[in-house]
């Protein structure tokens, strides 16, 4: 991991195409403006991590013993009819 140290207006680059500039430094927090193409995802970490939990539980809702428990219930409700 490398650690910078930046002033208000400084920046720094990853690779040749992403630019990370400090634009406020306030109390508990640094405000920050990312250039990048359009092509690169640039995301919060608490989004993908909501993303990867949110798969994940699709993943088990779509798992086939899921799928057969839910057809099963299905065919259960129409037994009781």
């Amino acid at each position: 991991m490398l650690i910078l140290q930046r002033k208000e207006g400084q920046s720094f680059m990853i690779g040749d195409q992403i630019t990370v500039t400090v634009q406020e430094i306030g109390t508990g927090r640094v405000r920050l403006s990312v250039d990048a193409p359009r092509d690169i995802p640039v995301l919060r970490t608490e989004l993908v991590e909501a993303q990867r939990e949110n798969r994940s539980a699709a993943d088990e809702k779509d798992s086939p013993m899921n799928l057969l428990r839910l057809l099963s219930a299905g065919k259960k409700d129409e037994k009781d009819e």
